[in-house]
């Protein structure tokens, strides 16, 4: 809506119930309720919103990141209805949608693939025989997939079926299809991806690289532009087979490219996401591009302006996604109301967020609650002022994933750059999160709180006898946690 009203466009936002209050209504020059808060009877009411624009005369609609961005037919219902889509074809989304239909689309280009099954597989002892020739682990996964839903890794053949079970009945709650097929597994994958542009005049340029690879459940944490690890060559190479997979389904747009490479940068085509990224801040911030006015021309039926030789990186940019969950619960979300909520500011520093102080966080939608986005003119500058927007960035009244987020780009795995998707599970654990994670408001919270306990003590008669030894006990403590205890020098 920023991109838009800079470009002298006006907006009308759609809300449910529970986001009668949300910023985006707020911004808007004009909302409508499409329904209660549910998502299935507001935000996936197609009838709903194409009525809405009929009403309001609108002429193209932004599906966002979510919800219908990726709905082929959605997309192909407001083409009928005379309103722009900005976003690709119907058909580029419907073929990008299933991961087996986009490997087929992409089989022509000379772009490196998964070892793994062509085809859905459903005969369990067929199945069976495919791993084994492909050789454990594998990771079977749904077709119609996403965010790690329908997806299981398979360490040996003893485990295959009941896994291959659950794989597909995960796919038909999630998606409603269970076609599942199966890959090679990555041991030890990096998560790295291609944001890419195209007109409808068949040209494709690329923007370089996000590295996505720290994740809990398959879905991402943290992410920067551009990777610590990738060089020039293998850039290069990567954003050529981005361009081509762009190329394959007649993609236009703006759309990220997906890839996983292994422990020595060897990259696979993983799938292709037809619609702006949560993370497409980073490339911004990097690129000086604002992709939400890329994608507004495109719909506009303008080619692109740049073409790739314009294009260079200049500094570093990370984004955290700040989640409504706790990171000492199994990353677990949580409700309620932000009691406070003050956003980190300063230079360098970006809060793309929903939410304002005394707001609850409804139980109806994803728990991503703000994107925390740092800039600098390299990575370690990058990392220092995130750490610093992290620390002045107050939040109470729910848990939230900022202490994780502080704990990853402090550790020696993220700063040197030789971490993957197996984070989590390599390096982490709730009791990891120590004093040294909290928020400077947290710390002079426990301060205070300790600083009156020795108080309390030195000033009651009947400890008078061991003042001395608590008072030295205590301030042990506090030098051992780092803390200073008020009034002493």
């Amino acid at each position: 809506m920023r991109s838009a009203r800079e470009m002298g466009i006006k907006t009308v936002a759609i809300f449910s119930e529970a986001d009668r209050n949300a910023l985006h209504v707020k911004y808007a020059d004009e909302a409508v309720c499409v329904g209660p808060p549910p998502s299935a009877a507001s935000y996936l009411q197609i009838d709903k919103i194409i009525e809405v624009c009929k009403k309001l005369n609108v002429d193209a609609i932004h599906p966002g990141y979510g919800f219908l961005s990726e709905n082929a037919t959605f997309a192909r219902r407001v083409t009928e209805a005379d309103i722009i889509f900005i976003g690709p074809s119907p058909e580029a989304i419907e073929v990008m949608g299933s991961k087996l239909a986009a490997k087929e689309a992409v089989s022509k280009y000379d772009i490196p693939m998964v070892p793994g099954t062509p085809k859905a597989i459903t005969d369990i002892e067929a199945a069976k025989v495919k791993a084994k020739e492909i050789g454990y682990p594998i990771l079977i996964k749904a077709s119609a997939g996403g965010g790690g839903k329908g997806m299981r890794v398979v360490e040996n053949p003893a485990d295959f079926e009941e896994q291959m079970n659950r794989a597909v009945s995960e796919a038909v709650s999630a998606f409603g299809d269970g076609a599942v097929f199966i890959e090679k597994y990555i041991t030890s994958p990096k998560h790295i991806e291609i944001q890419v542009l195209g007109d409808t005049q068949g040209n494709v340029i690329h923007l370089f690289e996000r590295e996505c690879s720290i994740q809990r459940r398959h879905q991402k944490v943290i992410e920067e532009a551009p990777s610590a690890v990738v060089t020039p060559e293998i850039r290069q190479a990567m954003g050529e087979a981005a361009v081509n997979v762009a190329k394959a389904c007649n993609y236009y747009g703006a759309g990220t490219v997906e890839f996983i490479a292994d422990e020595h940068l060897n990259f696979y085509f993983l799938e292709m996401n037809t619609r702006l990224q949560v993370e497409h801040p980073v490339t911004e911030q990097i690129t000086g591009i604002d992709l939400v006015k890329e994608q507004i021309k495109i719909a506009e039926g303008k080619a692109l302006s740049l073409k790739q030789e314009d294009l260079s990186i200049q500094g570093h940019s990370i984004e955290v996604r700040v989640y409504a969950e706790d990171p000492k619960n199994n990353f677990l979300p949580d409700i309620g109301k932000l009691s406070t909520y003050k956003r980190p500011q300063g230079a360098g520093v970006r809060v793309d967020d929903g939410f304002e102080q005394g707001m609850d966080i409804p139980i109806y939608y994803d728990p991503m609650i703000a994107k925390l986005v740092t800039y600098g003119k390299d990575r370690a500058q990058a990392i220092e002022r995130m750490i610093r927007a992290i620390e002045e960035y107050q939040i109470v009244g729910i848990e939230t994933t900022l202490s994780f987020c502080r704990f990853v780009l402090q550790h020696e795995a993220f700063t040197s750059g030789k971490f993957d998707t197996n984070f989590v599970n390599k390096h982490f654990s709730p009791e990891l999160l120590d004093q040294n994670n909290l928020s400077i408001q947290e710390q002079e919270e426990e301060a205070t709180v300790a600083a009156a306990m020795v108080n309390f003590l030195l000033n009651c008669n009947y400890f008078i006898v061991y003042n001395y030894l608590i008072y030295k006990c205590l301030l042990l403590i506090f030098l051992a946690k780092g803390l200073k205890y008020p009034g002493l020098n």
